[in-house]
């Protein structure tokens, strides 16, 4: 079969990208516009303004990742584009606009999970340098800012079937990251900014009890697989952990004097914040980023045991945490398992994961009807 150029769209929370990819295994254009500066006064996304910022984005950013790609909008193949999980208004400005260009154009239109984008992400790079074996089963965790899943993935027809082993309870690990980050002034998106100042803090100074998970979550429950152990996930409990922390130790000076002092900088560098934190702000930081790695990786290494896992993917936003991949590389290692992660700018949110997931749909004629719509809360599951 000829080569097949995919136009790839994402829209699913605060990232506009848009990127064309050759037959699911060349990244040739990937453009994405980021909504920091939108959502950093308020600590988070705020949902109505990440709808306005992708219809002025989507576009341009479309326009560009052609122009990189040197196509044009006749001579792509087929458009994929995120249909969910996600936030649905954001996600209805890609559908929206990748249902108008499929229609005007005439090409196959194509649904994708961002859940399995971000696997593909990993398939992606793996394929660009050579690699296009993959030993089975898989075990790919997919952690973010939105997301905390464990699928086990097997090969079926031209692509993957999922089962979902474990997710979290209630906080994605992503978003610990940022609102520790906002209740320590750290900046958003914080999770870089905890990384990077974790380097430089005790990581025993502050002592976490781990998440205990005794009883099976509810929605879990009468599911055909429910004699096999699962692996979830908790993070509310350790975002008030650092709470009651910041309140017993009286820290809350300290962070509204450094919220003052880093006002007053334009962009604050990781090295601005780094000045503005005292021993115990460092202490604790670094305290609070090594139970989470500890939680993430004991949970994934438990079930690669549990399920004979033959190759682990780690991706998504926290994927480009320093310590999470530095830990996952020896522990997986010292367990004789490969370990294959993005690169950073592929572990966040990106239309280059879209379009080469949408690739093995294409060869399978897997089209999307003109009536689908965004679905916020899509799961991955079996094909």
């Amino acid at each position: 079969m000829s080569d097949a150029y995919i136009l790839g769209i994402e829209s699913s929370c605060d990232e506009t990208g848009a990127a064309v990819v050759r037959s699911g295994e060349q990244m040739v254009s990937n453009v994405v516009f980021s909504q920091i500066a939108t959502h950093q006064p308020y600590g988070g996304v705020v949902p109505e303004l990440a709808s306005r910022e992708h219809l002025r984005a989507i576009v341009p950013v479309v326009r560009k990742a052609l122009a990189d790609a040197g196509q044009t909008y006749q001579s792509i193949d087929a458009i994929a584009v995120t249909q969910g999980p996600g936030l649905a208004g954001a996600l209805l400005v890609g559908i929206s606009y990748a249902k108008a260009l499929a229609f005007a154009l005439d090409k196959p239109l194509i649904a994708v999970n961002h859940l399995e984008g971000h696997i593909h992400a990993v398939l992606l790079e793996e394929r660009q340098k050579g690699n296009h074996e993959v030993a089975f089963p898989v075990l790919a965790l997919v952690v973010s800012g939105g997301h905390t899943h464990l699928y086990l993935a097997e090969e079926k027809g031209e692509g993957w079937s999922y089962q979902n082993i474990g997710h979290t309870r209630d906080d994605a690990a992503g978003e610990a990251f940022d609102k520790v980050a906002k209740l320590l002034a750290l900046g958003y998106p914080g999770g870089p900014v905890v990384d990077r100042l974790s380097a430089h803090g005790d990581p025993t100074a502050v002592k976490f009890p781990p998440s205990q998970l005794k009883h099976r979550d509810r929605k879990d429950r009468g599911k055909p697989e429910d004699d096999r152990p699962r692996f979830d996930f908790s993070y509310s409990g350790i975002k008030t952990a650092v709470l009651r922390y910041v309140e017993t130790h009286n820290m809350q000076p300290g962070i509204e004097a450094r919220k003052k002092a880093l006002s007053e900088i334009t962009k604050p560098s990781w090295q601005d914040y780094l000045a503005h934190c005292d021993k115990a702000t460092l202490d604790l930081v670094a305290s609070f980023q090594r139970t989470m790695v500890e939680d993430l990786v004991a949970k994934t290494l438990a079930a690669t045991r549990e399920y004979e896992v033959a190759t682990l993917f780690v991706t998504g936003g926290v994927a480009a945490n320093n310590e999470l991949r530095q830990r996952f590389e020896r522990d997986a290692a010292m367990e004789g398992l490969p370990v294959f992660f993005p690169s950073r700018p592929l572990s966040t949110d990106n239309a280059a994961m879209i379009a080469a997931a949408a690739y093995p749909k294409f060869l399978a004629q897997e089209f999307a009807p003109a009536d689908f719509s965004a679905e916020a809360g899509l799961a991955l599951s079996a094909r």
